[in-house]
């Protein structure tokens, strides 16, 4: 399903000569295929699920973030719009993210399901939650509270 939107989404920007989403478009698909070669090496003849490839879209957004603040440290501002506009895109196809608040209210519940008690039961919180609201939460932030909830 995500995968049909991204080439349809490819072929409406080409139609439209947007250069900057087509080639937006391009990466996320180019990253795509890479991906599903390796699960082909696996075993796996389907390639990536949805789940799969929304992890990678936000793994593209967070690595767009990453440039964005170097390129802005190293006074190349029209390089960090060009990461920006890329954002832009990349988002188009991930669900509304999770606020801290919502992000909280859901650790805490997986938390209390779970009897999870100490930092060594982190592992399995973090699997209910990727399982649970892939695409919908940003894990680099959830796992920094659920450390913090589980001291």
């Amino acid at each position: 399903m995500l995968r049909t939107r991204l080439n349809d989404a490819l072929k409406d920007a080409m139609k439209a000569k947007e250069a900057r989403a087509t080639s937006a478009l391009r990466l996320i698909l180019a990253a795509l295929k890479d991906r599903d070669i390796a699960e082909r090496t696996k075993g796996n003849g389907e390639g990536l699920t949805d789940d799969a490839i929304l992890e990678m879209l936000q793994k593209m957004v967070r690595q767009r973030h990453e440039s964005i603040e170097m390129y802005t440290r190293g006074d190349r501002p029209e390089l960090a719009k060009r990461e920006a506009e890329e954002i832009d895109v990349i988002e188009r196809f991930l669900p509304k993210q999770m606020d801290e608040t919502d992000m909280r209210a859901a650790i805490e519940g997986v938390i209390g399901e779970l009897d999870a008690s100490s930092v060594k039961d982190m592992g399995r919180v973090m699997a209910t939650l990727k399982e649970r609201y892939p695409g919908r939460m940003d894990f680099g932030k959830a796992s920094g509270i659920v450390k913090e909830a589980l001291v």
